[in-house]
């Protein structure tokens, strides 16, 4: 087997923050609402280059309600490009985030969604701004998780 890409990632909200997640998602990552197969639950599935990368859904009966910083997942990264332009628009709309520039790795940014789940973004090393070349940061911009 071999694994070619990250084909999506489901994250489980109560329905009524599927508006706040849709606009979040959309303005952030440019993400887009698109067709979601006909399941007998509220949610929603959001597009990059017609395909459904990220799911959203309200937890199945059988499953309690999410509670924030409790899963076991601690991010989702995307690798990106256009760091400048993706920066400007997180000033932009209030969006609280860290970055950090490191060698083997990448210039990062990381934020939270509005639930809490924590996105990274990698750009290339020669995209991040001369304030973050070559650091990382100490102490979190972005709100903590309460557990």
């Amino acid at each position: 087997m071999k694994i070619n890409t990250l084909h999506h990632f489901t994250i489980r909200a109560h329905p009524d923050k599927l508006p706040v997640l849709e606009k979040f998602y959309r303005d952030v990552t440019g993400f887009a609402p698109g067709p979601r197969p006909p399941f007998t639950f509220p949610g929603l599935w959001l597009y990059h280059n017609n395909h459904p990368v990220l799911h959203i859904a309200r937890p199945r009966d059988d499953e309690p309600a999410p509670v924030i910083g409790a899963g076991v997942i601690d991010h989702v990264a995307f690798g990106v490009d256009g760091a400048a332009e993706f920066r400007a628009n997180l000033v932009k709309l209030g969006v609280e985030f860290d970055e950090q520039n490191v060698a083997t790795a990448g210039y990062q940014i990381f934020l939270r969604d509005p639930i809490g789940t924590k996105l990274e973004f990698n750009f290339p090393n020669q995209q991040a701004p001369a304030s973050v070349k070559g650091e990382f940061f100490v102490e979190s911009k972005i709100a903590p998780v309460p557990v």
